[in-house]
């Protein structure tokens, strides 16, 4: 761990971030936290001392304390100029997928503060952007971990860059990338084939078990699953201009896609889903008849330069075939592994978890620093 101090600002504390916050506490020797922001509410240590530290495992209540200043919600521009005047190095942690905040990310590595982040906007939005925040890390020394945006808590992204690093060549990734679509389809195409649910029961399954998003349209639509290949598409060498610039397969049918997302609109969706249930189950159907599964997984074919995001069929016998639960799954194909690609399997998705993967890349960063 460092000796000098070092001082952390967090952004965001709903599920990821309350847990994060809750194992930081439990470090033997935390930073000093100075800034918690939510919505529309920031808790800060009043400057020039920046103490006293907000108590991580107790923050909701030490927002009462006269001892620490209230403020509304902060500009980018004023985080970077508050964390940046701290008597030490500073690191920002942003538990958010607010897209605005990850464009800032270039100011915050310019003034030398470090960034910690499940949030994948930044890495895979425009290519621009993923380029200006690794150069603005070299320009003011700063360090960006950002685990969590693959695989929540697997070692995904790591092990990608040090086989990149070691001088491996990559040739193909395959993995089903989303917790969410893994249940769906593990629960309605099992390898037993004992399933006769119908797809839009499993939905809405899935959906009352925290799995899906509020609106289950954003796991269907599969740009989660395109974002996290984006990711690691460029890790692996390959200049993605955007998640849209590759083909993905939507599940949502076309007449329900316009439909406002809405709490009426959400109802809407699920109200008529089951009309289109005969879709799903005719793909499930052709893949049995074969002797396989369905399965939504996402491909980077490295030399072809290709990027794929959609429904894919499954001997039976197969890694991603036999996944249970809401397990992920990612295959790396190297020349170092020949025909055995590595695999890394497990839970890729939940707060606990997440966090693990945001915490994990802080104290690699505290060690760094």
């Amino acid at each position: 761990m460092p000796s000098n101090p070092v001082y952390l600002g967090v952004i965001g504390v709903g599920g990821v971030g309350n847990a994060f916050l809750h194992q930081l506490a439990k470090l033997p020797a935390p930073p000093s936290l100075i800034l918690l922001a939510r919505s529309s509410q920031t808790l800060l240590s009043p400057a020039p001392a920046y103490s006293p530290a907000i108590p991580a495992a107790d923050w909701q209540t030490a927002s009462a304390t006269p001892s620490l200043t209230k403020s509304g919600a902060l500009t980018p521009a004023e985080i970077v100029s508050y964390l940046s005047s701290a008597p030490g190095r500073s690191v920002l942690v942003d538990n958010t997928s607010d897209p605005a905040l990850a464009s800032a990310y270039p100011q915050f590595l310019k003034a030398g503060i470090s960034i910690v982040t499940p949030n994948k906007k930044g890495f895979s939005s425009d290519l621009s952007l993923w380029k200006d925040i690794f150069t603005s890390a070299a320009t003011g020394n700063a360090l960006i971990y950002h685990e969590s945006t693959v695989g929540a808590g697997l070692p995904v992204i790591s092990t990608l860059r040090d086989l990149v690093a070691t001088g491996d060549e990559v040739t193909r990734i395959e993995g089903v990338f989303s917790g969410t679509l893994s249940f769906l389809f593990n629960t309605f195409a099992p390898v037993s084939g004992a399933s006769s649910a119908k797809w839009s029961d499993v939905v809405s399954q899935a959906k009352d078990l925290g799995y899906t998003e509020p609106d289950p349209r954003d796991d269907l639509n599969g740009m989660d699953v395109a974002r996290k290949l984006t990711i690691l598409a460029r890790i692996a060498g390959l200049e993605v201009q955007s998640p849209n610039s590759f083909p993905i397969e939507s599940l949502i049918p076309a007449e329900l896609a316009s439909l406002p997302s809405t709490a009426e609109g959400v109802k809407e969706f699920m109200a008529r889903l089951p009309d289109f249930d005969g879709q799903i189950a005719a793909v499930k159907e052709q893949a049995e008849k074969e002797g396989k599964v369905v399965r939504y997984v996402g491909s980077i074919d490295v030399a072809a330069k290709q990027v794929t995001v959609g429904l894919q069929k499954f001997n039976k016998d197969s890694a991603i075939a036999g996944l249970k639960g809401s397990d992920n799954i990612i295959s790396f194909y190297t020349k170092r592994y020949g025909g055995n690609p590595l695999i890394i399997q497990g839970g890729g998705a939940g707060g606990e978890v997440t966090a693990m993967g945001v915490l994990s890349d802080l104290i690699k960063v505290l060690e760094r620093l």
